[in-house]
């Protein structure tokens, strides 16, 4: 399995940006695909992520109302929408998978084991 991500970009204060998580290979055997992101100097954090067979999303506090994660139903493809971007949302965005089951989200970063390259969202005030 690999995953590609893309979308990243410099936006300013307010405004909107989709990221894509593009799964290749054998993808059948995702139970979750997620996006953490990264700042220098800062741990990698969860922001959402997606269960492909219970549909279960889960979303970080810092996150919720303003970022969305959907789903395409051939599991080829996990859009992350964000709105209302705010300088302290700058980061390197991951996507993540992991093909160990579970009906959940996990919110951990070691409970994946598929990662694609960082794509880097950076927003001006």
């Amino acid at each position: 399995v690999q995953l590609q991500a893309s979308g990243g970009g410099l936006v300013q204060a307010g405004d909107s940006l989709s990221l894509s998580c593009v799964h290749s290979g054998h993808t059948s055997g995702i139970y979750v695909t997620a996006w953490f992101r990264q700042s220098p100097g800062k741990e990698r954090e969860f922001i959402g992520g997606a269960n492909w067979g219970s549909g279960f999303r889960k979303y970080a506090e810092s996150v919720k109302g303003r970022f969305t994660v959907s789903r395409d139903n051939a599991k080829t493809t996990l859009v992350l929408q964000m709105t209302t971007l705010a300088p302290e949302d700058t980061a390197a965005y991951y996507c993540a998978a992991t093909r160990r089951y579970t009906t959940v989200v996990p919110v951990t970063s070691t409970e994946y084991d598929v990662w694609g390259q960082g794509t880097q969202v950076t927003v001006s005030s």
